[in-house]
C-alpha cells in the first residue's frame, strides 16, 4: 500500500466517526492554511447536514480547551484543525470525543480518537500536505461532490509555501482533471495595476517593493503599464525576466521559483487569482476578522468587493512595516533577527526576510505583541536539508525560559514571557549552529 493510500485509509475512519455525530465543533488555526481548513470543513458538514460551530484561534493552549469545554457535551464531537497534533497533553482536557486534522510534526501519543496527519504515513507534512489539503481529504470521504473544494486546499498549501509532491500533486491533478482549477503562467501574484501589484506586494520583495516612484521607473524601462493579467505573453515573459534578474542578486533559489511559474485560478471560487484569494484570508486572520474570511470560503457573493478593497489597503500598510523593519534586522552567530513591537505580521516578516534578503541563515522574528512576546522563525530548504529544525529549535528554547513553541523544521513559531528575548535568541542561536555543524561534520567525515 502506497503513502497516499494509507493516508486515504486514515481520511476515511475519520470521515467515518464524524457522520456517527450530530453536532460537530470546530477550531482551526488563523492563517490561510488554518482558515481553508474551517472553510473546507463548514462545507463539508453544510452539505452533511451536521450542525456545528466554528471558532478560530491564533494557537491551542489552556484558554482554548476551556472555551470548547463550556460549549460541548461528552456525546459531541471537536475537530482541530491546523493545530493539536503538538500537544497531547491538551487534546487530553477536551471533555468529548477529538479528532486531529493537521499537518504539524506529531509529539508523543494522542488521545484523539482520529488523527489524519501526513507524518504518519512518511508523507512530509512541513512541504507536501498542508491542514487544507488534510481537511480535503476527509471532505472528499464525507461525499464524493466534495471534490469541488480542492481549489481551497491548494490555497492553503500556496498559503504555507509547500510544494506540489505527493499528496498535493494528487489533489492538483485531481482539480485540474475535473476543471475546478486551471493554470496561467507568469509571476506568482495577484491581479491588478501593475505598480500596485510591484510596490504593495511583498512577494516578491525587490528592491523597488514599497516605492512606487521606482516601480514605475522599472516599469516604464520594459514598456509595461496596465492591469498584471491583461499582459500579453510576451509582456508576461519580459517581466518575469526582468523580476528574476533583480532576484537572482540576493534571493534564495526557492524563491525565484516561488515566484516565477504557474498561477492557479481557482474556477469555483469568489476570487479566482491564488494570490488574491490567499492575501485576503491572511488578512482577516491578523486582523481577526474571521467571519469574512469564511465567507469568502462558504462562496457569499455579498462580501467579495469589501474582501478585495480591505485585502489592498491592509497589503499597503503591511509592506510598508516589513520596508521599516527590515532596517532593524540584526546578526547573530547563526541567525539573522529583529526585534520589534506590535509588527503587522511577523510570520511575513520572517518569510520575507529568508527568501529574499538572507538565505544564507535562519531568520526569527520576535514581535511585542498582547503583554507578551511572539516568535516567528523561518528557515529554507537548503537549510533544512543541511540540518536545520526549527520546530525542536523553538520548542527548546522557548520551554527554556519559560515558553511554549513548536510547528515545522522550515517555518515555526513561539510564545515567550516578556523579558525573555536576549536569552530565548541566544539558547536559539547555540542549538541552530549545533544542527547546521552536525550535518558539516558528517559530509566532511564523508
Amino acid at each position: 500500500m502506497s503513502e497516499l493510500e494509507k493516508l486515504i485509509n486514515l481520511a476515511k475512519n475519520a470521515a467515518e466517526k464524524i457522520r456517527k455525530y450530530r453536532f460537530v465543533r470546530v477550531v482551526s488555526h488563523n492563517d490561510a492554511d488554518g482558515l481553508t481548513s474551517a472553510g473546507i470543513m463548514a462545507q463539508a458538514l453544510l452539505r452533511a447536514d451536521i450542525c456545528f460551530q466554528l471558532s478560530i484561534a491564533g494557537r491551542l493552549d489552556e484558554a482554548v480547551i476551556e472555551d470548547v469545554n463550556r460549549s460541548i457535551s461528552r456525546d459531541e464531537l471537536v475537530i482541530f484543525c491546523d493545530m493539536g497534533s503538538g500537544q497531547p497533553e491538551l487534546i487530553r482536557k477536551v471533555a468529548a470525543d477529538v479528532i486531529v486534522l493537521d499537518h504539524h510534526q506529531p509529539v508523543g501519543q494522542s488521545p484523539a480518537k482520529a488523527v489524519v496527519n501526513a507524518h504518519l504515513v512518511g508523507i512530509d507534512g512541513a512541504t507536501d500536505l498542508s491542514a487544507s489539503g488534510t481537511c480535503y481529504l476527509v471532505a472528499r470521504e464525507l461525499a464524493a461532490d466534495n471534490v469541488d473544494l480542492a481549489g481551497l486546499a491548494l490555497a492553503g498549501a500556496i498559503g504555507d509555501k509547500q510544494l506540489f509532491h505527493t499528496a498535493n500533486a494528487f489533489i492538483l491533478e485531481e482539480a485540474l482533471k475535473t476543471g475546478f482549477v486551471s493554470i496561467r503562467k507568469g509571476l506568482k501574484v495577484g491581479d491588478g495595476d501593475l505598480i500596485d501589484v510591484l510596490a504593495y506586494s511583498t512577494e516578491p520583495f525587490l528592491d523597488i517593493t514599497g516605492y512606487p516612484e521606482k516601480v514605475t521607473e522599472f516599469l516604464n524601462q520594459l514598456r509595461l503599464s496596465g492591469k498584471i493579467e491583461n499582459l500579453s505573453e510576451e509582456e508576461v515573459s519580459r517581466l518575469a525576466n526582468a523580476v528574476a534578474l533583480k532576484l537572482v542578486r540576493q534571493a534564495s533559489p526557492e524563491a525565484i521559483e516561488a515566484v516565477i511559474g504557474e498561477v492557479l485560478l481557482l474556477n469555483r471560487e469568489l476570487v479566482r487569482n491564488v494570490y488574491d484569494f490567499i492575501s485576503i484570508l491572511n488578512t482577516c486572520g491578523k486582523q481577526k476578522i474571521y467571519g469574512l474570511a469564511i465567507s469568502l470560503c462558504l462562496r457569499d457573493q455579498e462580501i467579495v468587493n469589501e474582501a478585495l478593497s480591505f485585502k489592498s489597503e491592509y497589503e499597503k500598510k503591511l509592506t510598508l512595516n516589513v520596508r521599516e523593519n527590515v532596517e532593524k534586522i540584526r546578526k547573530g552567530e547563526n541567525l539573522w533577527y529583529v526585534i520589534t513591537a506590535d509588527a503587522l505580521s511577523a510570520g511575513n516578516l520572517a518569510s520575507t526576510v529568508v527568501r529574499y534578503l538572507h538565505p544564507e541563515l535562519p531568520f526569527v522574528c520576535i514581535n511585542e505583541s498582547e503583554g507578551i512576546l511572539k516568535v516567528s522563525a523561518r528557515g529554507t530548504r537548503e537549510l533544512v536539508s543541511k540540518g536545520l529544525d526549527l520546530a525542536f529549535t523553538l520548542r527548546e528554547a522557548a520551554s527554556s525560559v519559560g515558553g511554549r513553541g513548536g510547528g515545522h523544521n522550515v517555518a515555526s513559531g513561539a510564545t515567550i514571557p516578556l523579558g525573555s528575548a536576549e536569552e530565548f535568541l541566544s539558547i536559539a542561536d547555540r542549538i541552530i549552529g549545533d544542527q547546521l555543524q552536525k550535518t558539516e561534520t558528517k559530509n566532511q567525515k564523508r
